[in-house]
């Protein structure tokens, strides 16, 4: 092997390291974005009902609460369109706000779109699939 060409082999594996480690980074950065701080850590409690098909619930969670199909949520969902961690209930200095958490199909607030936090009041309906949450109380 010429020096020049063991040259080449030396660039070609750090470009190759280069490019792994990217990937590396750019994965935990994903992966940091849906633990973010949600400031003022105070618990709010949340009564809504939970609409699955033709089935009604009532659910009682405090703050931060998870909202997906994983077993590890809150407001655990069976609906399929829904993701395993799909969105996030959070207060922050006394509010009460929604996050959707890089969700497959997106979270709608009383059918609109949105993108961060937004904050949430009694009545609002939250659709993530074919599911709807009713905020019935916020903080009792």
């Amino acid at each position: 092997m010429t020096e020049l060409h063991a040259a080449w082999v030396r660039l070609d594996t750090l470009g190759i390291t280069a490019a792994l480690g990217a990937v590396a980074a750019i994965g935990f950065l994903r992966r940091a974005d849906a633990r973010e701080p949600i400031g003022d850590l105070t618990p709010i409690a949340v009564r809504m009902y939970v609409y699955e098909g033709t089935q009604r619930r009532e659910l009682r969670v405090l703050t931060p609460a998870l909202v997906g199909r994983a077993g590890s949520c809150h407001v655990q969902l069976q609906d399929g369109d829904v993701s395993r961690r799909h969105a996030r209930l959070e207060a922050e200095e006394g509010v009460l706000y929604l996050r959707d958490l890089r969700s497959a199909n997106g979270t709608f607030l009383n059918g609109e779109t949105f993108e961060g936090a937004i904050e949430l009041r009694v009545g609002d309906e939250i659709d993530c699939g074919a599911t709807r949450l009713e905020i019935v109380e916020i903080g009792e």
